[in-house]
């Protein structure tokens, strides 16, 4: 493929080239990132060309994707989700231009399906017959979804507490689905293992390298929604790092490009519990691992698999790292839906804890642009959003037991005045 350069590894900076190896490098066994011919790109690539294009998905940037053709694309709409002005949010948080890009508008209602749809792309033109992946539930229903026409076999790893609604998603898509009495670390493992063994395609995150070829097609979008600005921060929920570190790779390209002029600052939003990728980058040392404990089960990670590509992209964007507790998160779910009529799961309505704080903290200012990453929809998690509001109200069809409650809970709303 002409237009990919080399696989350049995050850490030691070994070039290799695309044959040579399917996932880490072979030097160090770190993580690899894919780096085009950009000079080519530039004849391809611009503002005409994408103002022109009629294609509304991930696939109008397929020029800087690593995939041949679209013969090889899953026959669903993976991208292209809307980008909504939050002038009520932002007036509750303190900040004039906010915006909320909302991932869950995805087909498995997931952000993951943009890594999802490029790397079964790039195992269709592999011809792999079987896939798996690691997840704590988002990635894997999103592989489910996007292979489910497909004929190609998924074997998924999810830790046993993975929420229902996501294992549901997996099973109705086809999946062969192994619950894994740990963690998302446990299950990570044996994932790698077994794909090992048995010859499978992993697309686990953080050792696949065209999962961050998916994700940085947000940014992309973030710029032309934007009508070709940047904003000044974007607010990214963190757990393996693979969302931030693939978001940062999409404004560098299109400002290697010339799309864009300036790039933004990256602020990574984690829960308390998993903040492995704050603390690595707040202390100037390596990544370690933490509890990984947190109600956000997007984000529950231990050890972080894209944590070194993480802190690269918060540092490389002179962004900062906040960490939230599962309080502030619970209590973010129904204030975002409530401001912006966006149902977030707890990792994403994370972003949103995170940006109030930062503004309590003086580090986003009130006449800043920023913009609010939802990577999942609130559907994702039922239980957890249950517990952010209260129960419902239960009575018998009769209008008298109906009158009776709105008068003691003071439902009746106010009085119309002339």
């Amino acid at each position: 493929m002409k237009k990919i350069k080399t696989l350049q590894c995050i850490r030691c900076g070994k070039d290799h080239k695309l044959a040579e190896t399917k996932y880490s490098c072979i030097a160090c066994g770190g993580n690899l990132q894919v780096l085009y011919d950009y000079n080519l790109i530039k004849k391809r690539l611009n503002y005409e060309v994408l103002n022109d294009n009629p294609e509304r998905s991930i696939w109008r940037y397929l020029d800087i994707l690593p995939v041949a053709n679209m013969k090889s694309v899953p026959p669903v709409q993976v991208g292209w989700t809307p980008l909504y002005r939050a002038e009520k949010l932002g007036a509750e948080a303190g900040v004039h231009n906010l915006y909320i890009k909302d991932d869950g508008r995805n087909p498995s209602a997931s952000f993951k399906d943009r890594a999802s749809a490029v790397v079964t792309a790039r195992a269709v033109e592999l011809k792999e017959k079987v896939m798996t992946t690691a997840s704590t539930g988002n990635a894997a229903s999103s592989l489910a979804c996007l292979t489910g026409s497909l004929d190609m076999k998924t074997v998924i790893f999810v830790p046993e507490t993975a929420p229902a609604p996501k294992v549901a998603q997996l099973l109705v898509f086809g999946a062969t689905v192994i619950m894994v009495r740990g963690t998302y670390d446990d299950a990570f493992e044996l994932c790698l293992k077994a794909g090992a063994e048995y010859g499978w395609y992993n697309r686990s995150t953080g050792i696949n390298p065209f999962t961050r070829e998916g994700k940085k097609t947000c940014a992309f979008e973030i710029c032309e929604q934007l009508n070709w600005e940047t904003p000044d921060k974007v607010f990214v929920p963190v757990g393996d790092g693979n969302i931030i570190s693939g978001i940062w790779k999409g404004f560098v390209e299109f400002h290697r490009l010339g799309i864009i002029e300036r790039l933004p600052q990256l602020v990574a939003v984690q829960a308390e519990g998993s903040d492995s990728v704050k603390r690595a980058f707040e202390s100037g040392g390596d990544v370690q691992p933490v509890s990984g404990k947190t109600i956000a089960d997007s984000i529950s990670v231990s050890l972080p698999r894209d944590g070194l590509a993480a802190v690269m992209a918060i540092r490389d964007s002179e962004g900062f790292a906040i960490s939230v507790t599962d309080a502030e998160i619970l209590e973010a779910i129904p204030r975002l839906a409530r401001g912006s009529n966006v149902f977030a799961e707890p990792a994403a309505a994370a972003t949103y804890a995170g940006l109030c704080k930062a503004v309590r903290e003086g580090t986003v200012k009130e006449n800043e642009s920023v913009v609010l990453l939802i990577t999942g929809n609130g559907l994702k998690d039922i239980q957890s959003a249950m517990q952010s509001v209260g129960k419902p109200y239960v009575i018998n069809p009769d209008m008298a037991e109906l009158r009776e409650l709105i008068a003691d809970n003071d439902l009746a709303g106010p009085d119309d005045e002339d």
